[in-house]
């Protein structure tokens, strides 16, 4: 090498040198010039951190422009589905529905850390089973259903029914848990085997507290429970180290989709794109205007399991059109080009919404979702979060007399959003949101006059625009009995309340008009039955995309 050459390359070495002994290595701050993580103190950060984690049982769903709503026939003519255009932020949702087997773990885990032996935990397991009756049909012999669909292993990987909306919930927080747990102990935070071991009554996990008060978690035994993460050596002391936002090690929280995640997954209009258009307008989760295949070794098999016509639920014997006659084993059908399974036929599925008739994207068509409650932690007069204790149940009874529990102990204890959140802000200016342009007295019929009718007091804001029945109730009186209260006016015009929520795809008992991710339609959320069921999503934090575009075409020359 000659000597102009070597001291060409002898310069910039040198400057990287310098430039490392200054502290401007790779660790270094772009703001101050210190050292990130260094041994010595100071700011401590996941700077190795890549992408997000993809959940167990998820699927990576890339957000888009997408047309939401009916865009093929509709003949019900009931306009509670009018195209229009909506962007969905990349999510995850569950390769299928959630199943027996799933959901018995659930109730596996609650059966075990809250005992039915005793009586003030009983109420916790109880709400959280399904409601099996709902396979009960007056003219129909299918009783053995009722005993056998949850439970029996020959039903374990056929999705789970009899679950009202509040119970899909309540699953979704209790996986996300699990799962965070799980992840804290293979990330060695804490010893291996912990969620086994040190579950009780008194001593729960639960991700929220966690990231807000970490030393509360497994009934505060979570110090002498660190693994080889957890704790690190700071001058001659030992200090804990917890898996706080800033790790970027546990997942956000599971969920039920929101009805556009959810019909933006079944539609997989990746699969029907030309550049930045759509060649055509997809009626189903697959490619093709028909229920059956075209795929030469499938031909004319069906893609889904639904009701093909009146009395027909499965086709001939010796040869089934769709394999079934109930429900049947999830991802028995091709995947669509998501690679979800199920979303069209099967069961229909929870989404998070509650009901209107119209979408309003004129108030925003970004990540749409009616249905927004804001809450703040409660502070104790330590000045920390308040964590539920096993002592402080609070349960809620349905209008159907089921009984659930709201918050499992452990968890954060909440409470509304207040003027000290809403003051002065644009974008939003109270907790409930549910009825926002569409049900609050800004938004009814007499609001217009200047005389807003304020209501009787017996029923919500929402009857302002739509006078449903007032919702049933439970009332015990003085001897302890049950009192059932319904609205027996013969003058209700709808069902449409707060508590409505929308349920999308068709199910094993729908015909084929139902198979369109398009259509929707809803209940209360506290009713189950024998054809809805449900599959979780979960935020997708950071980029977009999993990979890095190129364009798939360069011009040459």
């Amino acid at each position: 090498m000659k000597l102009s050459q070597f001291k060409q390359f002898l310069l910039p070495c040198a400057g990287f040198l310098l430039l490392t002994a200054c502290g401007g290595g790779n660790n270094a701050s772009k703001a101050t010039g210190w050292d990130i993580n260094s041994k010595k103190g100071g700011f401590q950060f996941n700077i190795e951190f890549e992408e997000q984690e993809t959940g167990p049982g998820l699927v990576f769903i890339e957000g888009g422009t997408f047309t939401k709503g009916q865009v093929q026939d509709d003949v019900m003519h009931d306009w509670n589905n009018t195209p229009n255009k909506q962007h969905v932020m990349s999510f995850y949702i569950d390769e299928t529905e959630v199943t027996n087997l799933m959901y018995m773990e659930y109730l596996d885990w609650l059966e075990y850390v809250f005992p039915t032996n005793e009586a003030r935990y009983r109420q916790i397991y109880e709400g959280a089973l399904p409601d099996t009756l709902v396979w009960r049909n007056q003219l129909g012999y299918v009783e053995e259903l009722t005993t056998n669909y949850l439970r029996h292993p020959a039903y374990a990987e056929y999705p789970v029914v009899g679950v009202n909306w509040l119970q899909a919930v309540q699953y979704a927080e209790w996986r996300t848990d699990r799962v965070n747990e799980y992840i804290l102990e293979r990330e060695s935070y804490v010893q291996k085997d912990v969620r086994y071991n040190e579950v009780e009554t008194n001593s729960t996990f639960n991700t929220a507290a966690y990231l807000k008060r970490p030393e509360t978690s497994y009934g505060g035994k979570i110090d002498s429970l660190s693994g080889k993460r957890g704790e690190e050596k700071k001058g001659d002391s030992i200090v804990k180290v917890y898996a706080g936002v800033e790790k970027g090690v546990l997942l956000p929280s599971y969920r039920l989709p929101t009805e556009s995640e959810w019909e933006y997954a079944a539609l997989a209009l990746v699969g029907d794109r030309e550049y930045n258009t759509y060649r055509g307008k997809k009626k189903y989760p697959w490619s093709g205007e028909y229920t059956r295949s075209s795929d030469r070794r499938t031909e004319g098999d069906q893609l889904a399991n639904f009701k093909l016509g009146k009395g027909d639920y499965g086709g001939i014997a010796g040869w089934s059109d769709d394999g079934a006659d109930i429900t049947m084993q999830v991802g028995q059908y091709p995947p669509n080009d998501f690679g979800v399974y199920d979303m069209a036929g099967n069961v229909a599925e929870w989404v998070s919404d509650v009901y209107r008739p119209i979408v309003d994207d004129e108030a925003n068509d970004f990540n749409y979702y009616r249905g927004n409650v804001y809450l703040k932690n409660v502070i104790g007069e330590d000045g920390k979060a308040s964590i539920i204790s096993p002592n402080e149940l609070v349960f809620d009874t349905l209008p159907n007399g089921k009984v659930l529990l709201k918050r499992l102990p452990g968890d954060l204890d909440k409470v509304a959003i207040d003027e000290e959140e809403t003051f002065l802000r644009q974008n939003f200016s109270e907790s409930d949101n549910r009825n926002f342009r569409d049900g609050d007295v800004e938004s009814s019929r007499e609001f217009a006059s200047g005389q807003p009718d304020s209501g009787d007091g017996t029923k919500t804001e929402t009857s302002l625009m739509y006078d449903a029945p007032v919702t049933a109730k439970i009332a015990y009186n003085d001897d302890g009995e049950a009192v059932r209260q319904i609205d027996k006016s013969a003058k209700r015009t709808t069902l449409i309340t707060d508590e409505v929520r929308v349920y999308k795809g068709g199910s094993w008992k729908d015909r084929a008009y139902w198979l369109d991710p398009a259509q929707r339609r809803y209940l209360p959320q506290y009713i189950a039955t024998d054809y809805i069921g449900f599959r979780c999503a979960m935020s997708r934090l950071g980029s977009k995309s999993q990979v890095k575009k190129t364009a798939r075409h360069k011009r040459r020359g």
